[in-house]
């Protein structure tokens, strides 16, 4: 199976054919040029707080704003066998190591107060007994929830659709009850608490249109599978292959964790080995190379990494923990969603460092689209130009000394990394992300934002700001993000174009006809513009 690289630039040419079935909006920050930052908001001893954690994210919500942080990843919430929460035992009870359920609806509401939204870790996989191996209970299953081949004597249930995993008993995803008590618990239980998203545990254990399933339960803006598998050095694509394969087994409504870039960074820090960043086409060698829109990338997470300290923590497969900035430097400049962990930021010290690199990709307006053009992949240097909606930005991590050349500002620099932007300094700009759905496009026709300001085309269609199509079909929606002056009077209006003729959209209810808004006068702001349907 080819890469699915292909799906996008396929997605664009169907539509070009105005395909008679309609997609519905797009939900999830997957499927648009993100700005998301999302914070892995615990580590793997975060459970040993004397029930105090989720009070301690609601403490930081302020904080965590003022970061730059959109997403933050919750724990396992729901009443376990095990103390991180991934031995799930009984899902609708919300109390566990972590806090009360009153304690957790706090911490989101905290976080929601300050525009940032709560992700929860969906455990899935597997699920163990209240008393002993199987004896499920609120919701109560019997043996059939349990798949042919697991190590239960007393299963039941259908094979396993993805692989095992021996510490509990793997749930037949094919299950009726299974799958009706799953929607109820994500869709209902979980989204009534607060959470708006969701994160994958585990999502090689079952097939993946079935992550697709519980996803549409809840309609989440946020959605990522954690797909671990071993990284061959020698065999890089099949890696991101297995990725790729997981997203298409969504229908794309969910991202994966990127793992691969994981790996080659990893490699990269510790053995020097930087040109395992750049893969044979030129391009990022990890899934964000082939498919960004739906890649979250990371520098260590709970599994992967240490907790407080550099000595403590799970450890799996840690980045070289006086490297890590080099880390951060990568995926806080290049596209997919980066992913903050909860100890960088706050028991390691680093918080002032990666706030100013999430600062410079926000002025900058690099979302998890922006092209990048890679300059140096050697031993010991990575270098790359990014290029986001207000201006570029330069990087370099590795030993080895590189700049840009003349016209650019350094911007961060620390220990064997460095960050330049050009224009930044100079100019005040709000990132606005435009949306709209249904515009009935026809063969040939794109759809642009043209309005009174420069970056819209100054009332130019051919000029104006092109937008991106997310599905297909005539009446797909279309997004983009466009980097406006600050505090400025915006009025526009959605375009068809086909390069020659101009189809306008009528007039709205405003005095003056057009879309009306002003913008942040905070520079590197996000705004987002939901405005609906193309006005007919």
């Amino acid at each position: 199976m080819k890469h699915s690289l292909q799906r996008p630039l396929l997605a664009a040419l169907l539509a070009g054919l105005a395909l008679a079935s309609p997609l519905t909006p797009a939900a999830t920050e997957q499927d648009k040029a993100s700005s998301a930052i999302l914070l892995q908001g615990f580590h793997w001893n975060s459970w040993n707080y004397n029930y105090g954690w989720y009070a301690n994210l609601a403490g930081k919500a302020a904080d965590m704003q003022d970061l730059g942080v959109t997403h933050v990843w919750f724990p396992p919430p729901s009443d376990a066998g095990s103390n991180e929460g991934y031995l799930p035992r009984q899902l609708n009870v919300l109390n566990s190591k972590y806090g009360s359920e009153a304690a957790l609806s706090n911490a989101i509401s905290a976080l929601n107060s300050r525009g940032i939204k709560s992700v929860v870790d969906v455990v899935i996989n597997h699920r163990v007994g209240t008393a002993n191996w199987a004896d499920f209970t609120n919701p109560s299953w019997g043996c059939g929830a349990v798949v042919s081949n697991d190590e239960w004597a007393g299963h039941c249930g259908a094979a396993d659709t993805g692989d095992g995993y021996s510490a509990a008993r793997d749930l037949d995803h094919t299950n009726a009850t299974v799958q009706t008590d799953l929607k109820s618990w994500i869709g209902t239980r979980l989204k009534n608490v607060g959470f708006s998203g969701i994160r994958y545990d585990f999502s090689k254990g079952y097939g993946p249109s079935y992550a697709k399933l519980y996803h549409d339960a809840m309609a989440p803006n946020f959605c990522v599978g954690e797909v671990w598998t071993n990284l061959d050095f020698n065999n890089v694509d099949a890696h991101r292959q297995q990725l790729m394969s997981y997203i298409d087994g969504t229908g794309g409504t969910c991202a994966a964790f990127d793992f691969t870039t994981k790996g080659l960074l990893n490699q990269a820090l510790s053995a020097g080995e930087y040109w395992r960043l750049k893969d044979a086409s030129g391009k990022p060698a990890g899934a964000i190379g082939w498919w960004p829109q739906k890649s979250v990338t990371f520098v260590d997470n709970h599994d992967t990494g240490p907790s407080e300290t550099s000595s403590n923590g799970q450890n799996l497969w840690p980045a070289p923990a006086d490297k890590v900035m080099q880390g951060y430097a990568y995926i806080l400049t290049h596209p997919g969603i980066p992913t903050l962990y909860y100890p960088h930021v706050y028991d390691w010290n680093l918080r002032g460092a990666i706030k100013t690199l999430i600062s410079i990709r926000t002025t900058a307006g690099i979302t998890s689209t922006s092209p990048v053009t890679i300059n140096a992949a050697q031993a010991g240097l990575y270098a790359a130009t990014i290029s986001g909606s207000a201006n570029q930005v330069a990087m370099k991590i590795g030993s080895t000394d590189w700049n840009p050349g003349s016209g650019w500002t350094l911007a961060a620099s620390g220990n064997n990394y460095a960050v330049w932007t050009k224009g930044s300094s100079q100019t005040c700009s709000v990132n606005v992300s435009f949306n709209i759905a249904n515009a009935n496009t026809a063969m040939g026709q794109s759809l642009y934002v043209v309005g009174n300001q420069g970056a819209l085309g100054s009332w130019a269609p051919a000029s104006g700001f092109k937008l991106a199509i997310q599905g297909t079909g005539a009446n797909a929606s279309w997004s983009g993000t466009a980097a406006l002056p600050c505090a400025a009077a915006v009025q526009y209006k959605y375009v068809k174009y086909d390069g020659s003729s101009a189809v306008w959209e009528s007039n709205q209810a405003t005095s003056s006809g057009n879309r009306e808004f002003t913008t942040s006068s905070t520079s590197g702001a996000a705004m987002t513009r939901g405005d609906g349907s193309f006005k007919f």
